[in-house]
C-alpha cells in the first residue's frame, strides 16, 4: 500500500502557515523539482506531483479545511473537498512561472484578461478490479457524489428571468488594479471574486453557485492489460465550475486484487507450482489455468532442481493499448513426501542402496569440499 505523505511536510511548512507562506514554499519547492529542470529524473518528476497535489489542495481555503479534518481520507472516493488526486499535466516550464506568478503579472495565461467563473474542481474514485478483469477488460458503473449544474437556473446561479450584471467594483474585468509606487499590482476583485459578474438576485435552488450536490451513476470502461495505479480519465465528469464555468475531470484510478495463483511483473504472470519429487527427477506435465481460462500445459524436463523458472511465451498480460502479451514464469518448488507407505519406503530405501553419488553431483561435491576443509 502507498505511503501517504503529509501535505504540510510535502511543502515543508507548519500546520498554522498562512496562505502566503505555503505559497512562497511552493514556487521555491516547484521550481526545484520541476521536470523541465530535471529531465529524466523519476525522483523529481514524482516529487513535483506530489508537492503540486499538496498545494492545490492547501491554497484552496475548503479543501484545506477539509483536508485539516480528515485528512487524505476527505479526498478518496470523491469524498468531501475534491482534489486532483495526484492527477497532474506538466506544461513547458514557462507554465510554471505562469502559474505562480500569473496573480501579479496579469492573472490568466494569455496575460491580462478577465479571469471569470472558476472551472470545477478534478475529483478521484478508486477502484478495485479482479487480475481476471484487468486480463479481459470489462465495463463497469460507478456511483459519485458530486456538483451538478444547476437545472433551475441552467447553470447561471441567477433566479429565473433574471441575469448576472457587470460587477462595478472591475467593471467586470475580474481583476482590480493598484499603484504601489513605481509598480501597479493586480489582483482578483475582491466584489465578483473573478467571475466579473454579479448575482442581484441569485437562483433559490442553488443559491446563486449555478450547481448543487446530485448523484450521478457513470459507465466506465477498463481496456485489457490496465495494471496497479492505471488511471482513467473521464472528461467533465468532475465538480461542475462556478456559474457555468466548464466542469473538472473524474479520474479512476484502479487497484488490481491479490490473485491466490498469480503475481504480476508489468505483462509477465508469476506462478508457483510445487511438484513431487518424483516428477522432478523422471520429468512430466503440469498444467496451469490461465485468468482467461486457457489451460496452459508446462513440461517439466528430467532433472528439474527446486527453484527452476519455466517460461511459457505469450501467456501472460496483454499490452495496454497495444499487441501482443508478456509471459509466464512457472516457479517450480519440489515437494518432499511427509506420508509414505510402507511399499513406498520400501522403494526409496532400494533407490537409496543403489545410489553413487553421481546422480545428485552437487550434494557429493558439496560434501566433498566439505571433506577437504577439514582435512
Amino acid at each position: 500500500m502507498t505511503t501517504e505523505v503529509d501535505f504540510y511536510e510535502l511543502l515543508e511548512c507548519e500546520r498554522t502557515a498562512d496562505d502566503a507562506t505555503i505559497k512562497a514554499s511552493y514556487r521555491k519547492l516547484a521550481m526545484k523539482y520541476h521536470p523541465d529542470r530535471n529531465a529524466g529524473c523519476k525522483d523529481s518528476e514524482g516529487r513535483f506531483k506530489a508537492i503540486s497535489e499538496a498545494y492545490d489542495c492547501l491554497k484552496d481555503p475548503q479543501k484545506r479545511a477539509a483536508y485539516d479534518r480528515f485528512g487524505h481520507a476527505a479526498f478518496r472516493n470523491g469524498g468531501p473537498g475534491g482534489g486532483h488526486g495526484g492527477a497532474q499535466d506538466f506544461g513547458g516550464f514557462s507554465d510554471i512561472f505562469e502559474n505562480i506568478f500569473g496573480e501579479f503579472m496579469g492573472g490568466e495565461r494569455g496575460g491580462g484578461g478577465r479571469s471569470g467563473p472558476r472551472r470545477g474542481a478534478d475529483l478521484r474514485y478508486d477502484m478495485e478490479i479482479s487480475l481476471e478483469d484487468a486480463f479481459n477488460g470489462r465495463s463497469t458503473e460507478v456511483t459519485v457524489d458530486v456538483s451538478a449544474v444547476c437545472e433551475t437556473c441552467e447553470g447561471s446561479g441567477a433566479k429565473r428571468g433574471t441575469s448576472a450584471k457587470a460587477c462595478t467594483t472591475c467593471a467586470g474585468h475580474g481583476k482590480v488594479r493598484a499603484q504601489q509606487g513605481f509598480f501597479v499590482v493586480e489582483r482578483t476583485c475582491p466584489s465578483c471574486h473573478g467571475a466579473g459578474r454579479v448575482i442581484a438576485d441569485p437562483c433559490g435552488t442553488c443559491h446563486g453557485e449555478g450547481r448543487v450536490e446530485r448523484t450521478k451513476t457513470l459507465t466506465v470502461n477498463v481496456p485489457p492489460g490496465v495494471d496497479e495505479g492505471t488511471r482513467i480519465r473521464l472528461t467533465g465528469e468532475g465538480e461542475a465550475g462556478l456559474r457555468g464555468a466548464p466542469a473538472g475531470d473524474l479520474y479512476i484510478f484502479l487497484h488490481v486484487a491479490r490473485h491466490p495463483l498469480f503475481e504480476r511483473e508489468g505483462t509477465t504472470l508469476l506462478a508457483r507450482a510445487p511438484i513431487s519429487f518424483t516428477t522432478a527427477a523422471l520429468g512430466g506435465e503440469i498444467t496451469i489455468p490461465g485468468p482467461d481460462g486457457e489451460q496452459h500445459h508446462i513440461k517439466i524436463p528430467a532433472g528439474t532442481q527446486h527453484g527452476r523458472e519455466l517460461r511459457q511465451r505469450g501467456a501472460g498480460m496483454p499490452v495496454l493499448q497495444g499487441r501482443g502479451r508478456g509471459d509466464l514464469v512457472v516457479r517450480i518448488e519440489v515437494e518432499t513426501p511427509t506420508k509414505l507407505s510402507a511399499r513406498q519406503r520400501e522403494l526409496l530405501e532400494e533407490l537409496r542402496a543403489t545410489e553413487t553419488g553421481a546422480e545428485t553431483p552437487q550434494s557429493a561435491g558439496f560434501f566433498q569440499k566439505m571433506k577437504g576443509a577439514w582435512g
